[in-house]
């Protein structure tokens, strides 16, 4: 009898079109997030909620947007990309529904604690996530793509640093450290994925754009990340430090501009679900000045991190997020009016906080909330239009 129940709870959850496919869940769940996790800081920010008895403050904010929304964002797009990088299998059905449960049981416990509980729940994701994806990649031979499990693995190890530093078992500093290199790593990722898809969905929605590759740039543009990553994970505070970090991010800066310009990005600006992916990677070389200029002294480090984590990272994840949900549902590639005001209102979130940290810092809670309200109204609409599309099968009737 418990044989029979568990095969039919088995093949029950398998045909699931909810999990049919890591993209499904895993967008709908940071969406939802999103929607949730920004008003609630807001309101720890603006003194109306107490603090929690997990993370809390400004650490809950940092590490949740980090290893909470964007690593479910992550998770979403890598569980199906590999499958179609390698033609290897990925999780789906009960083993991919375990996945989202350990994201989703993180996201509780480090609101409500135990704290070491929620730390150790919450550190488990991102390996159970590399080895989801390690499989794939290492039974087709893919070597081009163990970079992308080697990056896995260093947001995991950072994760664990977080919580290791937060409750005392290791250096207080190094809680900063692992939020920076962190950020760092984040930024390589989208510098790779981003450096694949756009020039080939361009070249392939427009083939007269003609979008090219310098591997030169290529190569100054990803070096130079490394030497800031290499920074920010040592520590090493000194006048030479300080000088070789601003000339990495004044270069890195210059080299991605020229290679978004190498994209052609102006040609796609008739294909709205195109051209938001150039406008989103736009934001990186902003978040690169205005870090170098934050360094100097000239602008808010506030500013910086919004220009990424916002303009660039919330953005481009977005962006992709309605892309490959259409494509891999059957639907055509064509952005209509919810796509395009969930888009928008994830550049005006962006724009508000950017700006108004750098112009009128004093009215930096009032950016907050306008900024926040923004992101949030993005993710809503996001919810409402993708629902039916990642809960119903693919309309083609294909798999996935």
């Amino acid at each position: 009898m418990t044989r029979l129940v568990d095969s039919s709870m088995k093949s029950g959850l398998s045909r699931l079109p909810l999990l049919a496919l890591g993209f499904r869940p895993f967008y709908l769940v940071a969406a939802g997030f999103g929607v949730v996790a920004v008003p609630l800081w807001l309101l720890m920010y603006a003194g109306v909620l107490l603090p929690m008895p997990g993370l809390n403050g400004i650490t809950w904010h940092i590490h949740e947007m980090l290893f909470g929304f964007a690593t479910a964002v992550i998770a979403g797009f890598l569980l199906t990309a590999v499958r179609n990088w390698t033609g290897q299998p990925t999780p789906t059905g009960p083993m991919l529904g375990a996945l989202v449960a350990l994201w989703l049981t993180g996201r509780v416990l480090i609101i409500t604690g135990p704290v070491p509980l929620a730390a150790i729940v919450d550190a488990t994701f991102l390996p159970a996530l590399g080895l989801a994806i390690l499989r794939p990649i290492w039974r087709s031979r893919n070597s081009r793509n163990y970079k992308v499990v080697g990056i896995i693995a260093m947001l995991a190890i950072l994760n664990a640093t977080f919580h290791l530093a937060y409750l005392g078992l290791v250096p207080a500093r190094l809680l900063a450290a692992a939020y920076a290199t962190s950020l760092d790593i984040i930024v390589l990722l989208i510098t790779v994925i981003a450096g694949r898809v756009i020039p080939a969905f361009t070249a392939n929605a427009l083939p007269d754009a003609n979008p090219r590759r310098l591997w030169s740039v290529e190569i100054l543009s990803v070096g130079t990340l490394i030497g800031v990553l290499i920074i920010d994970l040592t520590g090493v505070q000194s006048r030479l430090s300080n000088e070789l970090l601003v000339t990495l991010l004044v270069v890195a800066g210059l080299a991605h501009t020229i290679r978004l310009s190498l994209w052609s990005p102006l040609r796609t600006r008739t294909n709205a679900l195109l051209f938001m992916l150039p406008l989103a990677y736009a934001w990186l070389p902003v978040h690169l000045a205005l870090r170098a200029a934050a360094e100097l002294g000239f602008a808010p480090h506030a500013a910086a991190t919004h220009a990424l984590t916002i303009g660039a990272m919330a953005s481009l994840m977005i962006a992709m997020m309605m892309r490959s949900a259409l494509g891999h549902t059957g639907r055509a590639l064509h952005a209509n009016k919810a796509e395009i005001a969930a888009f928008v209102s994830l550049q005006l979130a962006a724009l508000v906080r950017v700006v108004a940290a750098v112009a009128v810092p004093a009215w930096n809670l009032h950016a907050a909330l306008c900024s926040g309200l923004f992101w949030t109204l993005g993710f809503i609409v996001f919810v409402v239009a993708y629902l039916p599309v990642l809960m119903r099968p693919r309309i083609d009737r294909q798999p996935g």
